[in-house]
Order: structure tokens, then C-alpha cells, then sequence
């Protein structure tokens, strides 16, 4: 296969991802009254794709997109933030995940595993009361990686819920592999 940048859309993928795009849906208070023909032409899905796979594992801010790559940055995070509302992202999740496998091949035989207390402002359905500061609301990110650091799996919960509890939730895995798991005592003990 051939060698494909980390943040490029391969030809192999595109097809999968395609079909998952959500489309547009005009504003139905917004009146449009641009001539046929008028305006600029729509940026291609699969270089916004590109923009946001980008940005995601970089860090780097939208505006810091680059321009020659991707164009306008703002359209990107536009498109981002709609197409995350939609679900589109999360439904990405697993055919990434099978397209990386066959590019690279998820090492299985090693997976780490580790969970985070945050601040919950955006996610109000995840909130459980704080163990470490019981005046205070949080969430709980668990994440399952593989041997080479890719995320598996993520998985929110309230900052309540032990993480024990949380682990049949958070591991997907083949049966048929002989598996280690690395995870602190957190995960230890009897979920029941």
C-alpha cells in the first residue's frame, strides 16, 4: 500500500467515509437569494475531512490550518462542529479504526488503559458528583489504547462511577488474540 501522510484521506478510505457524510440542510429562516451559478463553490468533504484529521491529533489551532493544504480554516471548524452534532464523527470511529488495521494492523497482543477526572461544562448528561472535591460536579474519560498509543475507545461517565465499572464498557477486542492489559489499581477488583 502505498505511503499515506497521517492526516491525508487515502483513496481506499474515502469511500467508506463518504456515504457517512452528512449533507447539508438549508436554514429554513434564512432566505436565499443568491443567483444560480452565484458565489463561491462548496469546499470538497473530503478536504475538510482532511482539515479536521489535521487538526485533531495535532492540536493545532483551526486557525493555524494550512491555508495552500486546506483553505479557509473557519469553513473547516464550521463543517467540524456541524458534522459533530450530526454523529457523523462518532460513526467515522469504527471505519477508521478498520482502515487503520489494514494500513498499519492494531496491535492487539498490548493495550493501556487509563481514566481522567474533568470538568464537565459541555456535558451535562455525564456529571456525577466529584470523589476528590465533593463540591463540585465532573466526568470521568476513560481511554483504551493499543501498543503503539491509538486510540481504541473512549468512554464518558460521571466522575462517580469507579473505574472498574467502567471497563467492560470501554474494551472492544478480538477473543482470538492473546491479550495483555496495562491499567492501574483503579481497575482492580469486582465491578459488581
Amino acid at each position: 500500500m502505498a505511503e499515506v501522510k497521517s492526516w491525508q484521506v487515502s483513496d481506499s478510505f474515502w469511500p467508506k467515509v463518504k456515504p457517512l457524510i452528512p449533507s447539508p440542510k438549508p436554514d429554513p429562516n434564512q432566505q436565499y437569494l443568491r443567483k444560480p451559478g452565484g458565489g463561491r463553490k462548496p469546499m470538497p468533504a473530503r478536504k475538510i475531512l482532511a482539515g479536521i484529521v489535521y487538526v485533531l491529533p495535532t492540536g493545532c489551532q483551526w486557525k493555524a490550518l494550512p491555508k495552500e493544504d486546506f483553505g479557509s480554516s473557519s469553513a473547516i471548524h464550521t463543517h467540524f462542529l456541524r458534522w459533530a452534532e450530526s454523529g457523523f464523527l462518532v460513526s467515522l470511529w469504527p471505519a477508521g479504526l478498520a482502515e487503520y488495521d489494514e494500513m498499519e494492523g492494531i496491535s492487539w497482543k498490548w493495550q493501556s488503559i487509563d481514566g481522567a477526572t474533568v470538568k464537565a461544562a459541555l456535558a451535562p448528561e455525564t456529571v456525577g458528583p466529584n470523589p476528590t472535591d465533593r463540591g463540585k460536579k465532573g466526568s470521568k474519560r476513560n481511554l483504551l489504547v493499543d501498543g503503539c498509543g491509538v486510540p481504541l475507545s473512549l468512554f464518558v461517565s460521571g466522575a462517580n462511577r469507579h473505574d472498574v465499572t467502567q471497563l467492560e464498557i470501554v474494551i472492544e477486542r478480538p477473543d482470538d488474540i492473546e491479550q495483555h492489559l496495562c491499567a492501574d489499581k483503579g481497575y482492580y477488583g469486582d465491578s459488581a
